[in-house]
């Protein structure tokens, strides 16, 4: 159990209206030090709003929010000192070239004048900008741009990062870069990490915060999610046998719910409650006469868990 003193974000009972409409209803969570937690959640779900509430933008309308020990709102200065934030639209000055740009980043955070230059070397290397560091920003790809928003954000290497959407608009060998920048960070950053790319969120995630019509529906690791939240085990299976002869075979095991043909001679048996059917898979195989070329477990992937949640969550309401 880790400590209070261990904890980067602290939020309790957050709420926040926009007049009439409620967009977030105490939220609670905890964010330790050095971890790196995804913020997953449908358009409108919150998420947005939140992150926005931890970085000094919004006012809550209840509860609290705490960074780095420091009130958000109440101590939102000290906050911003602990702070680096990649917002899913950065504001970027493009008539300033990206040196000149992150210079003003560096000055606004207080980064005395003797430190910055080597400061602005750091995180120009950290994000690739050598290239461009001469070049106006409005002359620059959107990854580009994308880039020099995470630069600032690691200007002053504060302790917690909130990064919206930051491969967002970046080609595919961009987004391993940026993406092993980020696995980087960890430990010596907290970082909270908003996503709709969710096999980017289980690959960077120790954690992962799901949201939807502004509650917290769940929050584990993606490995406990999965097994949680996928209702039965799945074993991939590829058999060479008649395919008729297969899947009536199959799906007379006791355990087996349902089996899915793939196309050449390959099955998906999803079985009740979570059992490990593989050993009756290849029992029966084997008894049949037939050959068995393949035979694994298929875990439920963090993009069919989110998608169960959220249809769950919006069957449930309409029925109540």
């Amino acid at each position: 159990m880790r400590s209070n003193m261990d904890m980067m974000i602290e939020v309790q009972d957050l709420t926040k209206y926009y007049g009439p409409t409620l967009a977030i209803s105490r939220l609670s969570f905890e964010v330790a030090q050095g971890e790196i937690v995804g913020f997953l959640g449908p358009n409108g779900a919150g998420k947005t709003t939140t992150l926005k509430i931890l970085s000094g933008f919004l006012s809550p309308s209840g509860g609290t929010a705490r960074i780095n020990g420091r009130d958000c709102v109440t101590e939102s200065l000290e906050v911003r000192h602990s702070l680096g934030y990649l917002p899913e639209t950065v504001p970027l000055y493009t008539d300033l070239t990206v040196s000149q740009f992150l210079r003003f980043a560096a000055q606004a955070k207080g980064v005395e004048a003797q430190k910055g230059n080597g400061e602005l070397s750091r995180v120009m290397d950290a994000c690739g900008l050598g290239e461009v560091q001469h070049k106006l920003i409005a002359s620059l790809s959107k990854g580009f741009r994308q880039r020099v928003g995470l630069a600032q954000a690691l200007i002053n290497n504060p302790p917690v990062l909130i990064l919206d959407e930051p491969t967002i608009g970046l080609d595919p060998s961009q987004i391993v870069e940026i993406r092993q920048l980020i696995k980087e960070l960890a430990g010596a950053h907290t970082v909270i990490l908003s996503s709709h790319i969710l096999p980017e969120v289980s690959q960077l995630c120790q954690r992962v915060i799901i949201i939807n019509r502004g509650q917290i529906v769940a929050s584990d690791t993606p490995e406990n999610l999965s097994r949680q939240l996928g209702h039965g085990s799945r074993v991939r299976l590829t058999v060479c046998g008649p395919e008729g002869e297969v899947v009536e075979a199959l799906q007379k095991i006791p355990q087996v719910r349902e089996v899915a043909g793939e196309g050449e001679n390959r099955y998906l048996v999803v079985a009740a409650n979570d059992l490990d059917v593989r050993p009756q898979l290849a029992r029966l195989v084997v008894e049949r006469g037939w050959e068995l070329l393949e035979l694994k477990a298929q875990e439920f992937t963090l993009e069919e868990v989110f998608l169960d949640l959220v249809t769950e969550e919006e069957v449930t309401e309409e029925e109540s």
